[in-house]
This record gives structure tokens, C-alpha cells and sequence, in this order.
């Protein structure tokens, strides 16, 4: 009886998915094809569909949950259901094989950075440098791909944002859950059907600058607005946060050039690599690694530049010491005892001891 009615008014077979915490993502990539991610690996499921109809039926009534519909008009759609889960919805003609729904799980626990130590996910060590980065006012970018646990970590790290601070975030689909009492949540909007009225992240960066914030997060870096940061970073909004697609600290700054320069505003290699160079602090890489565990593999600083190059530093990295594929990985977060270029800063609130103290007391 419950299938019926989930068919005539939920969302269909993907209901009891939905209702299960240990699912963080679920893949309909046909009515016999329905993956999910638990644990930080995929598996098919015995969940089905009728026919590419049903599942359409379903896409349809998950889109205008949202306000959104899908039709041969708005092929794609890209929206998030009332409790911030994310939801991408393509049909024919531009998903060849039928129809398609991805859905990331917006996460009901609230995680600490003491939560994702006692994860592994990286050491206590490393959580407390973090801890004091957010106090200290550093410009971080969070670095992984796609389901590294980037937006965890960055929410994570900004619960240690004072209380007092006025913070306002911008993102394409609002995921970010921060804590504090003082944020203004900013979110794109999509072109209309006629093609009218799009707010993009960089409209809404550019009226964040004039709301008096204290700190800017984006959500995710991804085109132009890259320009728009990296010049609020360098006029006095430190302490900003964002999450970033690449594989490495060294790749995310590549790609930052890359988006920066997609702005269509001419700018010397060198003049943005001098302004990166000044605006960012830290690059702190995440991996979701094969045995399903997302750990912090890199806390890298940006310290100057070498020539024409940027010069980084690492502060923590992750040693594996082995790595087959289908075994649990093995390994240690070690400290690589280096003293950071944001001491002086750090001085100046009492907390240079305190960072020797997690770099070479108990690295």
C-alpha cells in the first residue's frame, strides 16, 4: 500500500531511498538502473521503475516541488528540494538513453571539525590549525573533486567564525549550513524561459560587496565571479571561504587563473598571480579515496612567489602507506614541522605558541 501512495503523491520508488540516512546520493540512470552511494561507494540497487515514462513522471513531479518543470523546452534542470537536497533532472534530447535524476542528499548532522577527526578525515592536529585559520581571518579555498566532501569541510571550518561577524554567502544551489546568527544567504536564479531575469554568482558577489559583510563564502568557484573574489580578498574582506574543482593545492591555483581569466577583463599572467598570491592563504586539498573514506590529503600555504611562479608550502600532508585498490587504505596525516608565513598574525592574538605547538610539538 505504501508504494501506491508513494507513486500517486511522493516521489515514487525513490521514496524509501530518500527516507535512508546512509544514502548520500542517488543515481537513476534508467527505470532498471538505479545506483546509490553509501559509505562513499556506489552500488545498484533493487529499486525500478515501470518504463523511461515513469521515471519522467517522477523527474516532473521532484521539478515542480521546487517551482521548476522539465519538458522538451528545459531539457536540464538543475534545482534543490525543500531540505537543500540537490537535484539534476536532463531528458531527451539531451540524455540519449531516457531520462536521468541525480539527487546529493543534503546531510541532516551538523559535522564539527572534532566530527571529521573522529572520522579520519583528517588529524586533530589539523582540525585545530584549521580552527585558528577561521579565527586569524585567513582567505581559504577548500580543493577536491566531485564528492570530496569540500562543502562538509568548509561548513566545518566556518563554525569557528566568531559570532559577532556579519557573513554573507552566495552559492548556485544553498548547501552551506553555517551556525553563526549574523548570515545573509544569497542564491542564483536561472534564466526564465524567454531567457530573461538570470542573476548570476557574479551579479549576487558584486551586491554582496555593498551589504557590509565581514566575510564572503561561495559556495563554488566555477567562472568569472573567481575575479570578483579574488579582488574582495584584496580590499579587506579576509577571512573568506570557498570550494574549488581540482586535484591538487599546485592545480587549484591553475584553475583560479583559468576562471579569472574567463572574466573577459585583460589582465597580465603576472599581475593575477601577484594578486592570488596575496589573497589566498591556504589551499586545503580533499580526496574521496577508492576505499570510501575523504580524507584531507594537503594543508598547503600560499607564501610568494619564485620567479613568475607562486611558491606554496606544505603544512600537513596525508602518507599513504599502501594503496591496492579494494583494501583499506592505510596511512598517517603527518606535519611537515614547517613554520607557516601567518605566524606574525597569529602572534598577534597570542596563538603563534599555540601553532608551534600543533606543527612541531605534536607533529
Amino acid at each position: 500500500m505504501g508504494y501506491v501512495v508513494d507513486d500517486m503523491m511522493g516521489f515514487g520508488p525513490l521514496e524509501r531511498l530518500l527516507a535512508d540516512d546512509d544514502v548520500s546520493d542517488i543515481l537513476v540512470n534508467g527505470p532498471q538502473k538505479v545506483y546509490v552511494e553509501r559509505g562513499g561507494k556506489l552500488e545498484l540497487t533493487d529499486v525500478s521503475f515501470r518504463d523511461d515514462q515513469h521515471v519522467m513522471n517522477i523527474a516532473s513531479r521532484i521539478v515542480s516541488a521546487a517551482g521548476r518543470r522539465v519538458d522538451e523546452s528545459t531539457p536540464l534542470v538543475d534545482t534543490r528540494l525543500a531540505d537543500g537536497s540537490r537535484i539534476n533532472v536532463t531528458i531527451p534530447p539531451l540524455a540519449v538513453d531516457g531520462p536521468t535524476i541525480t539527487i546529493r542528499k543534503f546531510p541532516k548532522e551538523d559535522l564539527t571539525l572534532a566530527d571529521l577527526a573522529s572520522r579520519n578525515t583528517l588529524s586533530p592536529q589539523m582540525a585545530e590549525l584549521l580552527r585558528i585559520a577561521a579565527y586569524l581571518r585567513l582567505n581559504i579555498l577548500f580543493s577536491g573533486g566531485t564528492g570530496a566532501g569540500k562543502t562538509t569541510m568548509l561548513n566545518a571550518v566556518s563554525r569557528e567564525i566568531p559570532a559577532n561577524e556579519r557573513i554573507v554567502t552566495i552559492e548556485d544551489a544553498a548547501e552551506l549550513r553555517l551556525q553563526q546568527p549574523h548570515v545573509v544567504r544569497l542564491e542564483t536564479r536561472p534564466p526564465t524561459l524567454e531567457g530573461t531575469g538570470e542573476i548570476t554568482m557574479r551579479h549576487l558577489f558584486r551586491n554582496a560587496l555593498r551589504m557590509r559583510p565581514d566575510r564572503i563564502i561561495i559556495g563554488e568557484v566555477r567562472s568569472d565571479e573567481a575575479l570578483d573574489m579574488l579582488q574582495a580578498m584584496n580590499t579587506g574582506h579576509d577571512g573568506s571561504m570557498s570550494t574549488l574543482h581540482a586535484n591538487t593545492p599546485r592545480e587549484a591555483l591553475t584553475r583560479m587563473e583559468n576562471l579569472i581569466a574567463m572574466s573577459g577583463v585583460q589582465l597580465s599572467t603576472d599581475f593575477v598571480r601577484d594578486q592570488l598570491k596575496e589573497a589566498l592563504h591556504l589551499v586545503v586539498q580533499i580526496s574521496r579515496m577508492h576505499d570510501g573514506v575523504r580524507r584531507v590529503t594537503s594543508i598547503a600555504e600560499v607564501v610568494g612567489m619564485e620567479g613568475n611562479t607562486i611558491s606554496m608550502q606544505e603544512l600537513f600532508v596525508f602518507k599513504r602507506a599502501n594503496g591496492r585498490v579494494g583494501e583499506d587504505i592505510v596511512g598517517e596525516f603527518q606535519s611537515t614541522r614547517t613554520m607557516p608565513h601567518f605566524i606574525d598574525r597569529a602572534k598577534e592574538h597570542g596563538l603563534d605558541e599555540a601553532i608551534r605547538d600543533i606543527l612541531v610539538g605534536n607533529g
